[in-house]
């Protein structure tokens, strides 16, 4: 089936062009500077709602985001993962920003272990042994990190919990791409300007100040939404199991980017910490498509006997 598999590149092509773009983000982070946390991550917020109001214009049109906002539901779902993808974005602009971008990769690497885990304590899911052993071993590595560290890698936790929680809350939700993130940015957009506003009282604004940075700044609405887009675009065309292996090229890269480009310290401890979330991500790897063969096989096998 050409078809199939001329959508089945597109998917990959789409959806690694997202990783790709998020496992770059440590490079792009540090040329905002001297701009702080706060004002990136207010800028990007506002940016983000301005680009999304262009795309749902030239897309799909508002319809869909009326119709989103009239269920209570899937309104507040939104405003929740609104809030927490905010808390991601400003926690990871810090730990880029302050040199810490290797830990930001761990985030990202303890993501998937920390969502299996949410599936088992909120939607009463069942682990395979496969699963349970990759829980662990990311809880040992956690641990082994902490002792490392004299105390819990924050960033990579609240980088993993509150990815997680925002996945969660926008599958629950079951809205459109575009109306999600529409409705999203909006609910941004508000705190997002008062606090430029707070940040132009105080004297401390760098957006205005030179060209080049303003630049960059108001550049940051589109480097959010161009990468979930071509996501949404990717999961649409892909099975869950590529999916599953694709999310790894960006704290990957990301790992690289600390350690290859800005020279960051990695710790023999730290390193066995990796090295050990590693194995666990190899081990939920190899479980998920062996499953995945076997529900093909169980798909196949009735239509085989059929004939």
């Amino acid at each position: 089936m050409p078809s199939a598999d001329n959508d089945r590149r597109r998917g990959l092509i789409y959806g690694g062009s997202a990783y790709l773009a998020w496992g770059a983000f440590p490079l792009y982070f540090p040329l905002l500077e001297p701009a702080g946390t706060i004002e990136i991550l207010a800028q990007r917020m506002a940016w983000s709602l301005l680009v999304m109001l262009v795309v749902t214009k030239l897309g799909p049109g508002f319809g869909g985001v009326r119709e989103v906002l009239r269920s209570r539901r899937q309104t507040l779902l939104l405003a929740a993962a609104a809030v927490l993808v905010a808390i991601n974005w400003g926690t990871y602009i810090y730990g880029v920003n302050e040199g810490r971008v290797v830990e930001t990769s761990l985030g990202y690497f303890i993501n998937p272990l920390f969502t299996i885990l949410l599936g088992v304590l909120v939607l009463g899911e069942r682990l395979r042994p496969a699963q349970w052993t990759a829980v662990g071993i990311g809880a040992a590595a956690v641990l082994v990190i902490a002792v490392d560290y004299g105390h819990p890698p924050w960033i990579a936790l609240i980088l993993a919990v509150t990815f997680g929680l925002y996945g969660f809350c926008k599958k629950q939700a079951a809205a459109g791409a575009v109306e999600s993130m529409a409705i999203e940015t909006g609910f941004q957009f508000l705190p997002a300007v008062i606090a430029i506003a707070v940040i132009g009282g105080q004297g401390d604004l760098v957006f205005g100040t030179r060209w080049s940075t303003s630049l960059l700044l108001a550049s940051a609405g589109a480097i959010t939404v161009v990468p979930l887009l071509l996501f949404a675009s990717g999961t649409r065309r892909l099975p869950l199991s590529v999916i599953g292996l694709l999310q790894y090229m960006t704290p990957v890269l990301q790992f690289a980017v600390g350690v290859g480009i800005r020279h960051e310290k990695l710790p023999a401890a730290e390193l066995a910490g990796f090295c050990l979330v590693w194995v666990a991500l190899v081990l939920l790897a190899v479980d998920g498509l062996r499953q995945s063969r076997h529900a093909r096989h169980a798909r196949l096998e009735p239509a085989a006997a059929a004939r």
